[in-house]
């Protein structure tokens, strides 16, 4: 089997995780600091405060904004749902615009329509490695008044006219096993606000900023010096990563333009294809799940992500009701293809040949 992901950690990351179970100083310490400064210096902002995990680092986000009950936040309904239940998390109220069908990301000239005086924030999500319109996005909240939150979680090292994404706002990023770079589990919130960064490093640590005095009531949701020491060491290979991402998203163009039916993602420049999502429209032969199915049986890990909208979530039956046809159409068209680093040549003539062998 081809795996739709696979994390690639080598002697660098055992040995870093060694030195560390041979300190014994496992939980927050030493090696948290120093992931932090190096994950600062490569986004290029002021401040990086480690977290447990994708959510918490959103979940912490939100609640130093002071976004709370009563407070809505615009955000798709096309991702993991991880983006809306932290907003949930919070007491607020997340708020759905339809997404672009090029780029799977927030469609910015709906957003304006959806704002109202209870709106605090947007939170666009750069999905399977593309960067949000972060200009548009912008201009929105300066005039309204408003605080973005970068869901970043897909996108460590993407760029949006030469500028990485997390720098932007206030950024969320993920180190899930699938992702661009791991921890394991892990999770990064970037800012340049000194006052912002101050709330949050009290927020992950039971509102505490020195041992035993709490200022508020907070949550543990700090990281482990294990999860960092692996941290450092991916965050020196991340570049070579995206590269061979980007290598092989480009072979398997060369190998499959023009095929009647399927829409390819863009090589848009800045995009470091967490996922490689093409579509597989009616006007294929064959539907995506046969499409889908056809492939698995030929040793090849694709998956759907998202085959079910947010707003169409049990847990979210009070959207139920609510439309948007576009983030609708493309959980019905979309198919993410392995493009991971691990993935080699022989590999992509294989998912190349099986596609070409349905078309």
């Amino acid at each position: 089997m081809i795996p739709i992901a696979k994390p690639l950690l080598g002697a660098e990351e055992q040995a870093a995780v060694l030195h560390v179970l041979n300190s014994g100083m496992l939980a927050q310490g030493q090696k948290v600091a120093e992931f932090e400064q190096a994950f600062a210096q490569f986004i290029g902002v002021r401040h990086a405060i480690a977290t447990s995990n994708g959510t918490t680092a959103l979940h912490a986000a939100v609640l130093a904004h002071g976004i709370g009950p009563g407070d809505e936040v615009i955000t798709t309904p096309f991702t993991f749902i991880a983006t809306a239940n932290a907003i949930k998390m919070a007491g607020a109220t997340p708020v759905f615009v339809d997404i672009d069908e090029d780029t799977f990301n927030l469609n910015a000239s709906l957003i304006e329509a959806a704002i109202t005086s209870k709106t605090k924030a947007i939170l666009p999500v750069h999905l399977f490695g593309l960067p949000a319109e972060m200009d548009k996005l912008q201009s929105i909240a300066r005039k309204h008044n408003i605080v973005i939150i970068e869901d970043a979680a897909q996108a460590h090292g993407a760029e949006f006219q030469g500028k990485k994404v997390g720098s932007f706002a206030t950024g969320c990023f993920s180190f899930y096993p699938t992702k661009n770079m791991t921890t394991g589990e892990g999770g990064m919130i970037t800012t340049n606000d000194n006052q912002l960064a101050e709330r949050l490093r009290k927020i992950i640590n039971h509102g505490s900023t020195q041992k035993y005095v709490h200022d508020s009531v907070g949550y543990n949701y700090r990281m482990t010096d294990i999860a960092a020491a692996i941290g450092i060491e991916q965050l020196k290979k991340l570049e070579s990563f995206n590269q061979k991402r980007r290598a092989n998203v480009r072979y398997l163009h060369q190998k499959l333009a023009s095929i009647p039916g399927i829409i390819f993602p863009s090589l848009t420049e800045g995009h470091v294809f967490h996922q490689y999502t093409i579509r597989v429209t009616p006007k294929f032969r064959v539907s995506r799940d046969i499409f889908l199915k056809s492939l698995v049986e030929k040793g090849i890990g694709c998956s759907i992500f998202y085959p079910i909208p947010i707003h169409k979530q049990k847990a979210y039956v009070p959207y139920g009701s609510s439309t948007y046809p576009v983030a609708e159409r493309m959980a019905q068209e979309v198919l993410s293809l392995p493009i991971h680093p691990t993935v080699s040549e022989t590999d992509l003539d294989t998912i190349a040949a099986a596609i070409r062998g349905l078309a």
